[in-house]
């Protein structure tokens, strides 16, 4: 894989697969530091984009067209060599979904499935007195202590979330596949949960690999992150660095920026945004391949006295008859122009009407500058 100049990686890809719409055409590597655990690659794009596939692909359950997949230096898939090692010679660990819980095994004998079955075994096998102590080991890491002998059907999700997060590090997999992992959850118990698999994350020495479709999720525990659109990257970096500098019109989209403009370019440092009807100044020097610039909804300051408005203030602009909509801990307010503007409630506000400044203020240095992908 060298030769297409990737870095060297734990987690290595290149790899192609037809699908019914699209090509799924990927190439890019991972490394964690040194075996520290420091967050995972997140996987970021729409539904249908080719992402669980791609995850499916590294864990063997499909079959690339071409191409090679390397885990820690082992082949696991070759297309020119022939080679596709069955999924229980590949030491990946894959969290499905819905899980994929034995409905007819107890939490410990779920946990203790794969050793017990042979699927993953290392070429030395445990003692039931080693396994057990591997399976207790994780009911209380997973805070599962009193229900080790309760079915799934009597468990929460949160609870079979973990009690499949357990099964899957019993077998001390070499990576961790995570497909949309909170999918099936209700909204109260999502935040608890990524809370669970962040720790997971952080002490897990291995690679692990977080496909969703949710950029607060991809920004709350992906160190990197891979941004994807019918089947090709279109960017991956630091999580950070692309919410910051997406690059692209379709990059800031997938990482949730709402306001986008055309723009005419006015000079190095000024434009003017065709959809809102206002002229901006920015704070990086827009050259000709700038076609559109991004504004995240967040990044809008009030304007409220007139002295505010009047003084020395780049880039403001009138609500003029905005619309405001209600949300449970924000409100979510489109200025008459187009551009959107979400603010957060003070405490007490919930049920208190929101009073509008008169204008908003747009700093130079959040302005987004985007390109057209080719």
């Amino acid at each position: 894989m060298k030769e297409r100049g990737y870095e060297s990686g734990s987690l290595q890809i290149q790899m192609k697969k037809k699908l019914r719409d699209f090509t799924l055409d990927v190439s890019f590597a991972t490394q964690r530091n040194s075996g520290q655990g420091d967050g995972c690659v997140g996987i970021l794009g729409a539904s249908g984009c080719g992402k669980s596939m791609l995850l499916k692909s590294i864990a063997g359950i499909e079959e690339p067209d071409e191409g090679r997949i390397c885990l820690n230096g082992k082949v696991l898939y070759d297309g020119k060599q022939r080679i596709n090692l069955p999924p229980q010679k590949r030491r990946v660990g894959y969290l499905f979904q819905d899980y994929a819980l034995f409905p007819n095994m107890t939490v410990k004998e779920n946990i203790s499935a794969g050793l017990k079955t042979g699927i993953y075994k290392k070429k030395k096998s445990l003692s039931s007195d080693e396994i057990k102590e591997r399976v207790m080991g994780l009911v209380h890491w997973f805070h599962l202590k009193g229900l080790e002998n309760q079915y799934p059907n009597h468990l929460s999700g949160g609870q079979k979330q973990r009690v499949a997060l357990a099964r899957i590090l019993c077998y001390e997999p070499e990576v961790i596949l995570l497909d949309e992992p909170f999918s099936a959850m209700d909204a109260h118990l999502k935040e608890q949960l990524r809370m669970e698999v962040m720790r997971v994350i952080k002490e897990y020495p291995g690679e692990a690999v977080l496909v969703t479709h949710d950029r607060d999720e991809a920004y709350q525990l992906c160190d990197r992150l891979i941004l994807m659109d019918r089947g090709e990257i279109i960017g991956q970096g630091k999580t950070r660095d692309l919410f910051q500098n997406p690059g692209t019109v379709q990059a800031a989209s997938i990482t949730g920026c709402k306001n986008i403009s055309e723009i005419r370019r006015i000079n190095g440092h000024r434009v003017f945004a065709l959809d809102w009807n206002v002229e901006l100044e920015v704070e990086r020097e827009v050259d000709d391949s700038v076609t559109h610039i991004g504004v995240r909804a967040h990044d809008l300051i009030p304007l409220s006295s007139a002295d505010e408005i009047s003084g020395k203030h780049e880039n403001v602009v009138d609500l003029g008859k905005a619309t405001v909509c209600e949300m449970p801990f924000e409100w979510y307010v489109t200025l008459e122009n187009g551009l959107w503007w979400k603010l957060g409630k003070q405490a007490g506000e919930y049920a208190h009407v929101l009073t509008l400044p008169k204008a908003v203020r747009i700093p130079r240095d959040v302005v987004l500058l985007l390109k057209e992908r080719e």
